[in-house]
């Protein structure tokens, strides 16, 4: 599950730049990469503490 949101902190960001800059320029481009880096990272965070949660306490 963290590896999965590992890769979209990679994965995500080039595909928004990659549609943004075909859609509507560099500027958009980078502002759509920033927006797939935010998403990316938010899944990241979920998936970290859904992890953190499922360890059993002590």
């Amino acid at each position: 599950m963290v590896v999965i949101g590992r890769l979209l902190l990679v994965i995500l960001p080039l595909i928004g730049l990659m549609i943004g800059g075909y859609l509507g320029g560099l500027a958009v481009g980078l502002w759509t990469a920033l927006g797939g880096f935010a998403v990316a990272f938010a899944v990241c965070s979920l998936s970290v503490l859904a992890l953190v949660k499922a360890r059993p306490s002590r």
